[in-house]
């Protein structure tokens, strides 16, 4: 019998695999398809995401640097708000080699990485939980003391053993020019409901467009228009649905939950590769397989570093949804250089940025 099995080998799945097999954990990862592929998920990410990678692999997924980002209340020719910081203040990263990475560092830990493996059932047991698996030599069932479901936000793991679903799901769009862009800003526009669009330099690998909104929007006409404005074609375009809101529990007797299928991301933003990451810190140092009361003691941690920066999260999404008149006196007032961490919703109160306001 295994100590955990991990259900999807995405940045949470791995990191978690990787830190517990380091701790001399017995880890078997299942991932439906190809690791790291179909790409749902948008490249723009804080400075920190690449501490978490091996050090001689970081170079090679960096493919731009960010210093700050142009905000709109209209399209691509509507007044551009800058904020920006001198050093760089998030960096644009290859995708789907993150998580090829991350899974990578998690087999060289001594994890057992198998992915085109699509698990069926999750059953929990009084002393162990029975995960079924289908791959290509037929249906498998195996046995272990934990399982961690990292399976995304419609995570059967979670389903299987009824755990609450997060507070709200958006639908997500991105696709790609190949145009080469080493440009330093992105662009932001806030005229989608109760989100916004972007416009992401990649350098080299071009240039990447993206929108969400909540169900019932039209994601792709909204696109669609979207390119049109800036006068481009995508050569190829992938969609996924973005958890906000983690629920009042993430553990059951013997399983818990990692990274979207978690809700843990930004409201702001919908991005979660950190979050989930750091809530995979959290269970490696936290949770002990032959003890699965230490389950709770993982709520309390991961929610302990996280759940303030979520909170404040959802309040800077409100400013989404403000009258534009509003929105136009926000982003006149605060536009320019700031001291803010793009992962963290309570640096908006540091030293650093009110410094940054008061230097102007």
């Amino acid at each position: 019998m295994r100590d955990v099995i991990v259900v999807g080998a995405g940045p949470a799945g791995s990191r978690y695999a990787r830190r517990a097999a380091e701790d001399g954990l017995d880890v078997l990862v299942f991932e439906q398809g190809t690791i790291g592929e179909p790409l749902a998920c948008s490249g723009h990410v804080s400075t920190d995401v690449l501490e978490y990678v091996p050090e001689d692999d970081r170079a090679d997924l960096r493919q731009n640097e960010i210093y700050g980002a142009n905000f709109h209340l209209g399209g691509p020719d509507s007044r551009a708000y800058p904020f920006y910081k001198e050093n760089v203040i998030s960096q644009v990263i290859d995708r789907v080699g993150l998580d090829q990475t991350l899974a990578d560092a998690a087999s060289d830990a001594g994890a057992t990485v198998r992915d085109g493996h699509t698990v069926t059932e999750v059953d929990e047991r009084a002393d162990h939980v029975e995960v079924t698996v289908k791959g290509a030599d037929g249906t498998e069932t195996h046995r272990a003391r934990l399982v961690a479901g990292c399976d995304g936000p419609q995570s059967r793991v979670r389903d299987a053993v009824g755990l609450p679903e997060p507070d709200e799901l958006l639908h997500g769009v991105l696709g790609f020019d190949p145009a080469p862009d080493a440009g330093e800003f992105v662009d932001v526009h806030l005229n989608v409901p109760r989100f916004f669009a972007w416009r992401i330099p990649r350098g080299e690998a071009g240039v990447e467009y993206g929108l969400a909104a909540p169900p019932g929007e039209s994601v792709g006409d909204r696109f669609d228009a979207l390119t049109d404005a800036y006068g481009v074609e995508t050569e190829r375009r992938c969609s996924g649905l973005i958890p906000i809101g983690p629920p009042d529990s993430v553990t059951s007797d013997r399983v818990f939950l990692l990274g979207d299928a978690a809700a843990q991301t930004k409201p702001f933003t919908g991005g979660g590769i950190r979050y989930g990451m750091t809530a995979a810190d959290h269970a490696a140092r936290t949770i002990d397989p032959a003890r699965p009361e230490t389950l709770a003691d993982y709520e309390d941690a991961w929610r302990a570093e996280l759940g303030r920066e979520i909170r404040l999260g959802a309040w800077v999404r409100r400013g989404y949804s403000l009258p534009e008149p509003i929105q136009r006196v926000g982003l006149r007032l605060f536009s320019g250089q700031i001291g803010v961490h793009m992962d963290e919703p309570s640096s908006l109160f540091s030293r650093a940025q009110l410094r940054a306001l008061f230097s102007r």
